[in-house]
């Protein structure tokens, strides 16, 4: 059968695989933490505090908004004509909006002693104007993981939605700590907190991990027939 998620201790063996400590805590980080790799990228050493055992993530949203140049309503992708003063759109003005969201997560002490040595050895390097922490781009860290990956064995991934293959990218570390968490606990309580560690604007984009694979599923059909049932 076809792995939909990564196990805790395929994690493990991919950590392993690493030759150095940037890469072991670039993994460790993006499962430990359950962050996206963007969110990895931009740390600094200012954003983690040692003693208290937290990260603190700055997530950075930028969207689109089309509007009418004559009276500035809203526009939508098919509109032709203004909604607001009905004249005819020629050209629209694009207006680039931010939104800035901010969380405080914590640590466990093996990642907290990881972060110490790693910046101790002076680990963090100048990127684009700033110390950053590992101070590579996203591409370089998709080739990391994808590289440990291919050591440790690990198998090609399904997609839970598609059912196409994929490799193990730093996204499939993110899904393995969410399905980790939620076989910890799905209660409703259980779920919020997970919401707020993943940084989930939307409470159904948690939600769909309690699925696991069809595990749920799957849990509640031979639910109905009981443990005993057998055929003719």
């Amino acid at each position: 059968m076809a792995k939909t998620y990564l196990e805790v201790s395929e994690v493990e063996l991919l950590e392993k695989q690493a030759a150095n400590l940037r890469d072991r805590l670039l993994v460790r980080l993006l499962f430990h933490l359950g962050c996206r790799v963007s969110e990895a990228l931009a740390l600094t050493p200012q954003d983690i505090d040692l003693d208290r055992g937290t990260v603190t993530i700055l997530h950075l949203k930028s969207r689109v908004r089309v509007s009418c140049p004559k009276c500035n309503a809203r526009l939508g992708k098919a509109h032709s004509f203004c909604p607001g003063c009905g004249q005819k759109v020629e050209s629209a003005l694009r207006k680039d909006l931010e939104h800035r969201r901010m969380r405080t997560l914590p640590l466990d002490g093996a990642t907290v002693k990881l972060l110490r040595d790693f910046i101790r050895q002076g680990g963090p390097v100048p990127h684009k104007g700033e110390l950053r922490l590992f101070g590579i781009n996203r591409h370089r860290a998709w080739g990391i993981v994808k590289e440990l990956a291919r050591r440790a064995g690990l198998p090609r991934l399904v997609h839970p939605e598609s059912g196409k293959e994929h490799g193990v990218s730093p996204h499939r570390l993110r899904d393995a700590f969410a399905v980790m968490a939620v076989k910890h606990d799905d209660s409703g309580d259980g779920l919020r907190l997970l919401q707020e560690q993943l940084g989930h604007t939307s409470f159904n984009t948690t939600a769909r991990y309690r699925k696991v694979g069809g595990q749920e599923h799957q849990e509640w059909y031979e639910g109905l027939w009981g443990k005993d049932e057998h055929s003719d």
